[in-house]
């Protein structure tokens, strides 16, 4: 994984497991990998990884079962893209119009497009 300086590791992380989650790969109630496997995998300290599940457990997208490990939500496909169009909405989509508007570009530009 390339990480971007732009971003905390741990979101990136964050955002890989739900991309990870919405493409089917990790399914509900499925165990996801466990904290020292990802930090193999991706190259960072276990203790990165640690940061991320919790995140994604206060989002309701993990579920910790103490013992046994980090699972995939029943309906944690449904949570991400609820979290996702906030932060779409919020952040990025401003960005967005800014840059239409300071170089004259209508949406019926885009929506031709794309």
């Amino acid at each position: 994984m390339n990480f971007k300086e732009t971003q905390p590791i741990y979101m990136q992380i964050s955002d890989w497991v739900c991309e990870q989650i919405l493409l089917g790969k990790w399914q509900s109630d499925e165990r996801a990998s466990s904290v020292r496997e990802l930090g193999a995998l991706l190259e960072v300290n276990p203790n990165t990884v640690v940061r991320s599940y919790d995140f994604l457990e206060n989002k309701e997208i993990l579920v910790n079962k103490r013992g046994v490990g980090f699972f995939i939500a029943p309906n944690a496909a449904d949570k991400i893209r609820q979290f996702r169009k906030g932060r779409f909405f919020e952040e990025e989509l401003p960005v967005v119009f800014k840059t239409m508007k300071l170089l004259n570009i209508e949406i019926n530009e885009i929506v031709k497009r794309f």
